[in-house]
């Protein structure tokens, strides 16, 4: 009985040892453990090699569940990867995460990207900005070049080459497909969106109550959504996400309606270019979908506090947003410095930024919290309104109501 009290009493120092060593634990639902013990934690340790660090990876779909639990229990990672909004402002409100407000670098991140990990009055950030995706439309250059096709920059250049490579007879113009919803929704309506709302100036007004989900601009979004499966090939209702980037990377189809995480799917396939979301009018200022994806904060009851602050404010600078944005070709740093992106087609969209307005998905910043779900219903609007079974006005109309049902500016 002896043996095993001192045995427990031995591994119970040992583990608060390792609890108490520094070694910091990440924990993160993406699976880039090679790239962060290959690249991001080697050049974290050139500067400072006491600290240990350690990236545990939980799967995606499970993250949430896993990490409230071992958050209750006292045994979460000391770093915590944040999704946007509502999850993580739920963590900071249970006191699981540090107050990072006035961390050194925070200014380097401009207010949207801020926006995603605070909370609703901007008077706390929880979570430093770590990386966006940015939306546009890739398209196969051979395919335009066959065709004699330049890139379009408005709506009705846009339509005009879909037009003719339908009339080619040899592709399908448009890769995607309305089986998984979401595509429509995320690669569709919060793609082309923004230059019709003019980007954050439309997401506040809703916020805000003074803008309509039924105005004429989210009507004129689901007219163009309307004209779209006439450009999606056949048997594009039951066309997944996994068959639409199957159908553009063997170059049966010339454009596919895009989010940047989706680069290394296709450069090593085909001859990759890609284009803005098209203004509706030339020369109207443009707007892009710069969208905040994913954060990092501290375990407000690590063990390891200082530690964990030293490795959060070097995510903060210039070394860590040039490895983090080259070794993830389409997820971009959110920092304001510059970037010297080496992925040619990462490097044209994180360019855009100097063109356009950024702006976030419109309904994730406080209009989902209630029901019906507004970024649901977008899903089922905008593949109803490509499938033409719903009509564009009836679509804004949907939104609109959906949205008064519940939310009080």
């Amino acid at each position: 009985m002896r043996y095993f009290l001192k045995l427990s009493l031995f591994v119970a120092v040992c583990f608060s040892a390792v609890a108490q060593s520094g070694t910091l634990v990440v924990e993160s639902w993406r699976e880039d453990g090679e790239i962060w013990n290959e690249k991001i934690i080697p050049a974290f340790n050139a500067a400072h090699p006491g600290i240990k660090v350690e990236y545990k990876h939980t799967i995606a779909t499970e993250y949430n569940d896993q990490l409230n639990g071992r958050l209750a229990g006292g045994n979460a990672g000391d770093i915590i990867t944040c999704r946007p909004f509502d999850d993580s402002l739920k963590l900071y409100d249970s006191g699981h995460l540090k107050d990072l407000t006035d961390l050194d670098g925070m200014e380097n991140f401009p207010s949207f990207a801020q926006s995603a990990w605070q909370t609703d009055d901007g008077a706390v950030t929880f979570c430093l900005p770590l990386a966006s995706v940015i939306h546009g439309f890739f398209y196969n250059k051979a395919i335009f070049s066959e065709l004699g096709i330049s890139e379009p920059a408005t709506v009705e250049e846009f339509f005009s080459a879909l037009e003719k490579i339908k009339a080619s007879g040899k592709y399908v113009p448009m890769a995607m497909g309305t089986q998984d919803k979401w595509e429509a929704a995320t690669m569709g309506f919060q793609n082309i969106g923004p230059n019709y709302w003019m980007g954050e100036d439309g997401r506040f007004g809703l916020i805000s109550g003074e803008g309509k989900l039924s105005s004429p601009e989210y009507v004129a979004v689901f007219e163009q959504l309307g004209r779209w499966g006439m450009y999606l090939g056949d048997g594009y209702e039951s066309r997944g996400y996994g068959d639409a980037i199957e159908m553009f990377g063997a170059g049966k189809a010339a454009v596919y309606p895009a989010g940047s995480w989706d680069i290394s799917a296709f450069n090593s396939k085909i001859d990759l270019g890609v284009f803005r979301p098209p203004v509706v009018n030339a020369g109207d200022d443009c707007f892009i979908s710069d969208h905040t994806d994913i954060g990092i904060g501290i375990n407000a009851n690590s063990k390891n506090q200082e530690e964990a602050l030293t490795f959060i404010n070097w995510m903060a600078s210039e070394e860590f947003a040039g490895i983090f944005t080259n070794a993830l070709p389409g997820f971009f740093s959110l920092s304001n410095h510059f970037i010297d992106v080496e992925d040619p087609t990462a490097k044209t969209m994180i360019a855009w930024r100097e063109e356009c307005d950024s702006t976030i998905r419109n309904s994730y910043q406080i209009l989902n919290r209630g029901n019906p779900s507004l970024e649901m219903e977008i899903w089922e609007t905008s593949v109803s309104v490509i499938n033409g079974s719903m009509m564009p006005a009836d679509a804004a109309n949907r939104l609109q109501t959906g949205l008064e049902g519940w939310y009080k500016p």
